[in-house]
């Protein structure tokens, strides 16, 4: 691979379209692996030899994620004319699975279950109420620097996508947050910090989530969505809580809604 188109495209794809480190990490990694079972070089390529690559992946949410690395290289190629050809291969159709996502009374017994007399604890119960009252992607809320909360507002500064958003937070998490920033002594910026005061990583965020509630950050971050569908939010407001780009992301938390009017239906109604 070209290594002044590399660096280019890992420039645009991280300041033009501010992915994340993660994904541009993925995508650099796919095209090697794309320009190793091809054997040429990236800009030498046409539609058929991108397609004998994906016939190699059967499961299509794999095959999904390399044509998003492929699609956006060759779109950054053709608008910075390295490439005549516009590549451009649809995404395959997956079934979409409706989110998992636990209830309100779920995360507060998991919550009492921390010990809140240690550092550790105030910061464990402060991030989980903090994932469940933001909705913040788990490498949002890890980036999160202590002046970007404000008077009960959170800016999120390293979104997904090309635009930041502020969200409230609830005054419980605000507190709970309050309280593990006065007892921990170290010197940072950032706020989500291990005992040796670095920034706490993706890894050990996971484990204190998993370990308290038994589920990924992630689904805290479905669960805050579910419940602002189930306590009557409009669609568009938790779009843009979200930071979903597309309305049609944020629709998957319709069934939801669906369901809790079904549910409503039958306890109230007379003829159920």
């Amino acid at each position: 691979m070209n290594s002044d188109l590399l660096v280019a495209f890992e420039e645009y794809v991280s300041v033009t379209k501010a992915l994340d480190t993660q994904t541009v990490s993925s995508y650099l990694g796919d095209l090697k692996q794309l320009e190793t079972f091809t054997e040429k070089t990236l800009t030498k390529l046409d539609t058929t030899d991108v397609l004998k690559f994906l016939a190699t992946f059967d499961n299509k949410r794999t095959l999904n994620r390399k044509l998003s690395s492929i699609n956006t290289f060759f779109h950054f190629c053709h608008i910075q004319s390295f490439s005549h050809e516009k590549i451009k291969i649809p995404m395959a159709k997956v079934p979409k699975n409706l989110p998992k996502y636990v209830s309100f009374e779920e995360i507060m017994q998991g919550l009492e279950t921390i010990d809140r007399s240690t550092v550790t604890g105030l910061r464990d119960y402060a991030l989980i109420l903090f994932l469940y009252a933001s909705g913040c992607r788990i490498s949002e809320a890890l980036s999160v620097q202590r002046s970007d909360i404000l008077e009960g507002w959170l800016k999120i500064r390293f979104a997904k996508g090309e635009k930041e958003r502020v969200v409230p937070l609830a005054p419980v998490a605000t507190e709970a947050l309050d309280k593990y920033l006065e007892a921990q002594d170290l010197s940072s910026a950032y706020i989500w910090l291990n005992y040796k005061g670095d920034p706490l990583s993706r890894i050990s965020a996971y484990k204190i989530v998993k370990k308290y509630l038994g589920i990924s950050p992630h689904v805290l971050r479905h669960s805050f969505a579910s419940s602002l569908i189930i306590g009557g939010a409009d669609l568009r407001v938790v779009q843009e809580l979200l930071g979903h780009s597309s309305l049609e992301t944020t629709q998957i938390y319709t069934h939801i809604q669906k369901q809790n009017l079904a549910d409503t239906m039958s306890s109230y109604h007379p003829l159920s």
